[in-house]
């Protein structure tokens, strides 16, 4: 199809103006159209950045939209809110969020499908917005529509969410509280790890406070500034305060635990709608609890 760059749209980014179309729908699957080559501005390709000056011609084939064939699961999940736009889940550990190869089923969204979630532009992920690693438990927010999917991940980029978790660490901090500042990505050495030594970093920032000490443990409330894979476990591994139970980065098995501690506690945030501040907590599942107790009794 062709469509004409009003001149409304001049000094418009390129991949803006197409997310903006109701045949393109998002930014993601503008830049893959881009990537593709599959978009001329005037019958030439054009960087994704290109500034539109009004009145130019841009030719491009509107991207299908895969059906997807997920089936509801029955599952046993506490919803700590919920209305007509988004709700907050609580996942339990062992669940994945999404499919992905090797869990095909029994996913979190398998689970949520029944709760009318939808949002996003993939068939296998509808509103799901952030992700916790499958044997992390705790709090998320889902949407239920493609504007809630869009603004709620507007508002992840522009740090408005607050996420907050738990963490049980072996080792004592240096400081009561602290900032932890240091791009992380796919090691370059191993593709399964994430780490500090990687070809392609990305931004990542985390804060921590402490809640308790122990003798050879602490208990940390941390925070997420930005939200990369496995950041809260790498980053306090590279100060040497691994999470307790991580099997990946350090500390597996310590105290007998099965997984690592790392609960998502608290999610806080301006309602994307309305602008009432939504505010839920989660407490401590039995497993962690249990663990918890032990550490302060030693």
């Amino acid at each position: 199809m062709i469509v004409t760059v009003p001149p409304t749209a001049a000094r418009e980014r390129l991949d803006r103006f197409l997310a903006a179309l109701e045949e393109v729908g998002s930014r993601s699957a503008a830049e893959r159209l881009l990537a593709g080559g599959n978009v001329l501005v005037d019958g030439a390709t054009r960087a994704k950045s290109h500034r539109l000056e009004g009145g130019e011609e841009v030719a491009f084939d509107p991207p299908e939209r895969a059906a997807s064939d997920l089936v509801p699961e029955e599952m046993s999940l506490r919803v700590a809110y919920e209305d007509e736009h988004l709700l907050v889940v609580d996942k339990p550990a062992g669940v994945v969020v999404h499919p992905s190869a090797g869990h095909t089923d029994g996913t979190l969204v398998h689970g949520l499908l029944a709760h009318a979630i939808a949002g996003g532009d993939e068939p296998e992920r509808p509103g799901i917005v952030h992700r916790l690693d499958r044997d992390t438990s705790g709090l998320l927010v889902v949407a239920r529509s493609d504007e809630a999917h869009r603004r709620l991940q507007q508002m992840l980029s522009k740090r408005e969410i607050t996420r907050e978790y738990l963490a049980l660490v072996r080792g004592r901090p240096r400081s009561w509280r602290g900032r932890v500042e240091a791009p992380i990505g796919r090691d370059r050495h191993d593709a399964t790890r994430i780490s500090l030594d990687s070809d392609s970093p990305r931004e990542a920032i985390t804060d921590f406070e402490v809640e308790e000490l122990f003798r050879e443990h602490a208990l940390l409330s941390v925070r997420l500034q930005t939200g990369r894979t496995h950041q809260i476990r790498v980053h306090l591994a590279a100060i040497d305060l691994p999470v307790s139970g991580d099997p990946v980065y350090g500390a597996l098995g310590d105290l007998d635990l099965e997984r690592q501690f790392l609960h998502a506690a608290r999610l806080a945030f301006a309602h994307p709608f309305t602008g009432d501040p939504v505010a839920v907590e989660s407490p401590l599942p039995e497993d962690l609890a249990d663990v918890l107790r032990s550490a302060r009794s030693a």
